[in-house]
């Protein structure tokens, strides 16, 4: 019989294949900075006038619920007025369910504002709560097809305006409410 012989078989070294695998996380990682550098769009701030308020950035959750309301009502309004040929009263969008002028536990919460109709031009809502949303006014156009118009006031002690001017609103410390649309709310590709 022979001898045995011992081979010794060292295992294989995992050096080299951590440093490929390093080399290969590193070149995707540049690629990919690469292609968002490439791709990549700036993205312009705007900002609103003194007189204005951004309806994302600047009003309280309950006053964004208004809001969107009192846009959203403005159809149904044009509607109405086509109809009747006259602007429907608080109290008839309030029947007919419509918020924000309907009373339930919603508009409540959000103010409590009492809605009357000025000059058959404006729905003014004075809010009961200042501190959980302000005093609104929406402006309606001479025809439909004329975008919302919605000003805020936050005072505590408010009348209905008298003269429904911008530059009275102004003065009486109304501000009014716009929306932005810009790439914090939409997305563009260009294909």
């Amino acid at each position: 019989m022979s001898t045995p012989t011992t081979q010794v078989v060292r295992p294989a070294g995992a050096g080299h294949e951590t440093l490929y695998v390093l080399l290969l996380c590193l070149m995707i990682l540049a690629v990919a900075g690469s292609v968002v550098l490439w791709r990549g769009e700036s993205h312009e701030v705007s900002s609103v006038s003194s007189h204005q308020l951004d309806a994302r950035r600047d009003l309280s959750a309950s006053e964004q619920g208004i809001y969107a309301d009192l846009r959203v009502t403005l159809d149904e309004i044009h509607l109405l007025r086509q109809e009747q040929q006259t602007l429907p009263t608080p109290e008839a969008l309030a029947e007919e369910g419509f918020a924000p002028f309907a009373r339930d536990a919603s508009s409540v919460s959000r103010g409590g504002h009492d809605w009357q109709l000025l000059d058959a031009r404006a729905y003014f809502g004075q809010s009961q709560t200042p501190t959980v949303a302000g005093s609104f006014l929406l402006r309606l156009s001479a025809t439909d097809d004329g975008a919302p118009d919605i000003w805020l006031n936050r005072a505590s002690k408010l009348t209905p305006p008298a003269d429904l001017s911008d530059a009275a609103l102004e003065s009486a410390g109304w501000q009014q409410v716009v929306a932005q649309f810009d790439a914090g709310v939409t997305r563009q590709h260009r294909h």
